[in-house]
This record gives structure tokens, sequence and C-alpha cells, in this order.
């Protein structure tokens, strides 16, 4: 009797693991490549500079707060370049519309933050690499265990190191741009 019921708890525990869902970042407007829609219009690009609609499901348990990010690992920087860094998004909250990185639309949701980019200010800056090679644009959505304590001031890398110590799981997904 004490092997059936093993097993049978061996097989329940199986398929949880199999119904388990994937937390999963997903845009409407990126489909692999940047448009111009996307893009930076300044420092020699001419885009509209509107940050992509991106959606995810299946948060793990005990979230409380997602973040999102954007980076661009290419930037002829040495340390790569941060274009969007938003956090405290709650947990109720799966989409950020797109454009919501302009501050001043209050797409966002309003307890949200957007903090400093490496364009020196807050919000969604777009891509815009130098002439030749693309460059890869990751776009990460953090789902965290807890709110994180910083205002709109705080510089991405402090914003990172609070995002990966309140973590519980991450997606992303790669948006390529070239001039």
């Amino acid at each position: 009797m004490k092997k059936i019921v093993f097993l049978l708890s061996l097989c329940v525990l199986q398929i949880n693991r199999a119904s388990a869902q994937t937390f999963t970042l997903k845009s409407s407007d990126v489909g692999g490549q940047a448009t111009q829609k996307q893009f930076f219009n300044g420092m020699g690009c001419s885009g509209q500079n509107i940050s992509p609609q991106l959606s995810w499901e299946n948060a793990p348990e005990g979230t409380t707060h997602f973040a999102v990010t954007m980076f661009d690992k290419d930037a002829p920087t040495g340390s790569g370049f941060w274009h969007w860094v938003i956090f405290n998004i709650p947990a109720t909250v799966t989409e950020l519309k797109s454009g919501a990185g302009e501050i001043t639309k209050k797409l966002a949701p309003k307890e949200a933050i957007q903090s400093i980019t490496d364009f020196g200010k807050p919000g969604y800056g777009g891509p815009c690499p130098p002439a030749g090679a693309p460059h890869q644009y990751l776009i990460t959505v953090y789902a965290l265990k807890s709110k994180i304590e910083l205002d709109k001031n705080a510089s991405p890398a402090m914003v990172g190191f609070y995002l990966n110590s309140n973590m519980l799981s991450k997606a992303a997904i790669v948006m390529y741009g070239k001039q």
C-alpha cells in the first residue's frame, strides 16, 4: 500500500511539473527588428522614439512587482548602454502599452518608476546604433519578490543590483537594430 501511495505521489508531482507554465515576455510591436517607430530621434537617428508594447504571462508565485529594462550590450561604450529602466510595476499589471516609456503621456502604471537611462534622463530612449553591424537590444521583464526602494534618479547599475537581488524569475526578447 505504501508503495502505491508513493507512486501516486510521484505521478502527481510529475503532472504538476509538466503543467507549470513558463514566464514569458511578448510584444505586438517588436518582431525581432526595431522599426523607425522604436528608434531614437536624435544623435544621428530619425525615429519616433516610441517604446514597444510589451506583455508577459505566467509570473511565478510570490511575485509582488515587475520591472522592465532594455539594454544594448553592443554599444561602443565598453559597458553597454541602458535604454529603458522601469520598476515597481504592480503584480496586477501584465502589459505596458506602446509609448509607455514617454513619461508625459502617463501610459505606464502610476506606481511605476522610470529611472535614469544612459541618455541621462528617465523614460525610454530608443535604439540608435552607429552605422555598421546590427546591435542586440535585450528587453527583459523581471518578476520581483518585493518593491524596489529607489527613485527616478537611481542609476541603471543600482536598479540592476536591486532587481537581481529581488528577482524570482525573468523573461526576455531580443530586438535587433541597424542603421
